[in-house]
């Protein structure tokens, strides 16, 4: 546990300390001036994505008939959000949701199918959304007109749809493929049993996934695009309030980008190689002062205040499975 706080204890450090490197002292003055509306939205953005996470949750839920209250899934989405966050390398989330579940009546397998589905609808979105973005970003960087915007959120959500489907569909190709690109890695038999625990989970979450009817599998998907619009617009919301104009599409673009990085690395957050990757890719926009500036405010939004809402949330949830959870020594 010791071992623990030391690593969150660095990861809060370097969380503060490499915007003032950027930035210098001035940065701390600037928050003074910074808007409590704008502060007041992005928070509210990001509460309005866990909306949208709850309600995908109880859908899902609602598949395999187990009813969860709205205020439940809400605090189950919370809970995972806070242990993603604040565990290395974001181990702590998956536990946190599979134990939360099987803590209302479901079964750890059936438990980790519906996680399985969840990663699978996000992986989805991703797999559509980022090249949309990045083909707007090359081809026309003007997302003003309302009609552009509804079309482009039109085209996400049906290819989206089919992309959903056609892996269901032909999932047995994937799991083929995958299983192609191991063989000649040598690969520990630790990490073969976790990946073939894996793959029994995702077979479980395309079986439950095909037994829904297609309106159920739109709201599905709709949940999860709702939720990550959400969260990837906090940052040109942030942007935009401090009078600085950065094309959405780039934006959506480093943060897949920043949201990959942060997962490869040790620290609770993706702490160092987030911030370093947020510099790097917003310096030939920004001057380093604003860099900073909006560094904070997006961390903060998007980490700090996960830890804050959520900590309490998670110890309610978790009772004394808390310290396991995060440490992620043992399943759930």
């Amino acid at each position: 546990m010791k071992r623990y706080l030391a690593i969150a204890a660095l990861s809060l450090l370097l969380s503060v300390a490499i915007p003032l490197v950027y930035g210098g002292s001035d940065v701390l003055p600037q928050l003074i001036r910074v808007s409590p509306w704008l502060i007041i939205g992005t928070l509210g953005m990001i509460l309005l994505g866990w909306c949208f996470n709850a309600a995908r949750l109880r859908l899902l839920l609602g598949g395999v008939a187990h009813a969860i209250p709205r205020r439940r899934a809400l605090a189950t989405v919370i809970a995972t959000e806070f242990a993603g966050v604040a565990s290395p390398a974001g181990v702590g989330g998956p536990l946190t949701y599979v134990y939360l579940l099987h803590r209302q009546g479901l079964s750890t397998a059936r438990a980790a199918s519906l996680y399985a589905i969840d990663q699978i609808t996000d992986l989805t979105f991703f797999a559509t959304a980022l090249p949309l973005a990045l083909a707007v970003f090359t081809f026309d960087q003007r997302l003003e007109h309302p009609l552009l915007l509804a079309t482009l959120l039109l085209v996400l959500l049906g290819t989206g749809l089919g992309l959903l489907w056609g892996l269901m569909r032909r999932y047995r190709g994937m799991l083929r493929l995958f299983g192609r690109i191991l063989r000649p890695l040598r690969v520990s038999e630790r990490r073969r049993r976790k990946m073939a625990r894996w793959i029994i989970q995702f077979r479980h979450g395309i079986a439950l996934l095909l037994s829904m009817p297609r309106h159920r599998l739109i709201l599905l998907y709709g949940f999860c695009m709702g939720h990550w619009l959400m969260r990837y617009s906090v940052l040109p919301v942030i942007l935009l309030g401090l009078g600085h104009a950065v094309p959405w599409s780039y934006l959506f673009i480093i943060q897949g980008m920043l949201l990959f990085a942060g997962q490869l690395s040790f620290l609770p957050g993706g702490t160092g190689s987030v911030e370093v990757g947020f510099a790097a890719l917003l310096a030939p926009w920004l001057a380093p002062e604003p860099l900073a500036l909006a560094l904070v405010l997006w961390r903060f939004t998007t980490f700090y205040w996960y830890l804050l809402a959520g900590a309490p949330v998670f110890l309610t949830s978790a009772g004394g499975a808390t310290r396991r959870l995060l440490l992620a020594r043992n399943k759930p």
